[in-house]
């Protein structure tokens, strides 16, 4: 990525997602306006008469008047909505429910009169969703009439499976205002579920710069050793060092995890990669950035990328990565973290509530705090940049009830996505799950709710439920600015993400310039169909052999000239053919 123009490309493209306007938009004024709601549903008061109307009208539809719209804000008699499910392994239920059968399902019945039936379910370890997704595929078996997908590579396969219907006409007429203005934030979110100029899948709306990297320090470690902050990695080296060898806890160097980062999948992900250490390199692994011709080109074949890796074998050599860096994944990096033996954890600013705040746990003293991205030996930094999704809902071609599902959204958007104080589910969702009330009549949360509290968001039929990509960063800035929450997202924050996350949000917003995400946007080109699962898989052996030592860092050479010869520069071609259009 060449640095001068690295950044004047990168904000003609993002302008449209308002990254850097969204950056100075949200740390200078982040009012907005809300609508207001009814009472609150579940474990209260009966639920509100109706949710207000989508596009154009509740009960009129896109035929332009000529007969009734299917889509109602209840039906009577319910109407059914098929699904499968990938479930967290961390998800947790209370009262003996499933996934099948809970306080969601129950509400989408009596509430909207929509029943959500499931065809199968999997808990979702070691990618069990999509391989039985792609069983089901292959093997002709019933498609769900309404499915999220995370996986990007299986989202395409369905699409272009023909077993899927266009969207975009159904949003079009159904999707109510707030979910459309929240689409709005970047058009360019419809860009891969495109197929011959037709929308092809819903584009699952995220919370805005919800994987950006900032660096997690033990803070009560750098206190008594007297380390300042570290603003390069030569800085971050020092630290790393003395967690290891003068570890404020007593603990043996082979004990600690000066820092936990893992690759086992790859060197690009949510929470616990390196990439950032490429960053500081000038380029982003994995994905397609603006080079200095003002083409795209795949971040893992840029000289930086050499660089960073003899960096990373240098850290495992001198143990402050883990030594089995390359069986981690995400999850696996945040033990160490969680058992009080890391020092450093990269990952995103939302950390300080999951899973930092259970190392108080098992070390009561100890106290996370985030830094910024330190930059390399020439004053780069660089982390990969988040888009406004996490996914993408698709509706089956036999799917008889397609408007229900924008019933059930429409009601998250208008009540769940960001509601007003004193509106439906102002204070919680759902009473004895993500809240209680206590002998007094205030709301309780977390471990104070009998039974303890449960992630709820999960529950909803599509992941999370329905956010508004700019919400929450400005509801954590005003938390930051010290004003007491009012919001049930300010309070939710405030009671459920960590004591350090609004701090965390202004340090993420410090260094708005440094997020690079993926500029490559589109459906899959032909030769990535073909062979990027191939190209991706000798990089990944690449890269982790030479940390290892097991191949030489000249060996970088070589993987960039087989990547070229083996259809990454037809790929590269197609790609740049594709962001042509869309300039």
């Amino acid at each position: 990525m060449g640095e001068g123009n690295v950044r004047n490309g990168m904000r003609k493209w993002w302008a449209a997602a308002l990254v850097l306007a969204l950056a100075a938009a949200l740390l200078s004024a982040c009012g907005g306006s809300r609508d207001k709601g009814g009472s609150s549903g579940e474990g209260g008061a009966q639920p509100p008469a109706a949710t207000p109307s989508p596009g154009t009208g509740a009960d009129s539809g896109s035929s332009g008047g000529q007969g009734e719209s299917p889509y109602k804000d209840k039906y009577d008699p319910p109407v059914t909505i098929t699904t499968v499910w990938g479930i967290d392994p961390a998800l947790q239920f209370k009262n003996g429910e499933t996934i099948e059968n809970n306080v969601a399902t129950r509400w989408a019945l009596e509430t909207l009169g929509i029943k959500v039936e499931t065809l199968w379910s999997v808990t979702d370890t070691n990618n069990a969703f999509v391989t039985k997704m792609r069983l089901a595929l292959a093997s002709g078996q019933q498609m769900p009439d309404v499915v999220t997908i995370g996986d990007e590579q299986l989202a395409h396969d369905l699409i272009d499976s023909g077993l899927f219907r266009e969207v975009g006409s159904l949003f079009d007429a159904y999707a109510n205002e707030k979910w459309k203005q929240a689409m709005a934030l970047d058009p360019h979110v419809w860009d891969p579920y495109m197929r011959g100029g037709e929308r092809m899948g819903i584009p699952v709306l995220d919370y805005a710069y919800n994987h950006d990297y900032l660096l997690w320090i033990r803070q009560d470690w750098m206190d008594k050793l007297n380390l300042q902050a570290p603003k390069t990695l030569d800085d971050l080296e020092a630290i790393m060092d003395a967690f290891k060898h003068r570890n404020p806890d007593g603990l043996s160097p082979d004990q600690v995890t000066p820092l936990s980062i893992g690759f086992k999948n790859t060197f690009n992900t949510w929470m616990g990669d390196p990439s950032w250490v490429f960053g500081a390199f000038g380029t982003i692994p994995e994905q397609w950035n603006l080079a200095e011709d003002g083409t795209l080109a795949w971040g893992s074949i840029h000289p930086g990328a050499k660089q960073a890796l003899e960096t990373l074998k240098r850290w495992r050599d001198l143990g402050y990565i883990p030594a089995e860096a390359a069986l981690w994944d995400e999850n696996k990096t945040a033990e160490p973290a969680v058992a009080g033996t890391a020092g450093i954890i990269p990952g995103p600013y939302w950390m300080s509530g999951w899973p930092l705040l259970d190392t108080a746990k098992n070390v009561e003293h100890a106290v996370w705090k985030p830094y910024p991205i330190p930059a390399g030996p020439d004053g780069k930094a660089g982390r990969h940049g988040t888009r406004f999704t996490n996914g993408v809902t698709l509706i089956s071609k036999d799917a008889k009830h397609p408007e229900a599902l924008f019933t059930y959204q429409n009601y998250l958007f208008e009540h769940l996505a960001d509601p007003a104080p004193g509106s439906q589910w102002d204070i919680g969702v759902f009473k004895g799950y993500d809240y209680d009330l206590d002998d007094s009549g205030n709301p309780v949360y977390g471990d104070d709710i009998p039974g303890g509290a449960v992630n709820i968001m999960r529950y909803w039929l599509v992941r999370d439920g329905a956010r508004i990509p700019d919400a929450q960063m400005k509801a954590l800035l005003r938390l930051a600015d010290g004003k007491e929450p009012e919001t049930r997202l300010e309070k939710e924050l405030k009671n459920n993400y960590g004591p350090e996350t609004p701090a965390a949000a202004k340090v993420l917003l410090s260094q708005p310039d440094i997020s690079y995400p993926d500029l490559f946007s589109g459906p899959p080109t032909p030769t990535m169909t073909s062979k990027l699962d191939y190209l991706k898989k000798i990089e990944l052996q690449t890269f982790s052999e030479i940390i290892y030592g097991q191949k030489g860092i000249d060996d970088f050479d070589r993987f960039v000239q087989t990547w070229k010869s083996s259809g990454g520069d037809q790929m590269t071609k197609e790609v740049n053919a594709w962001y042509e259009q869309t300039k």
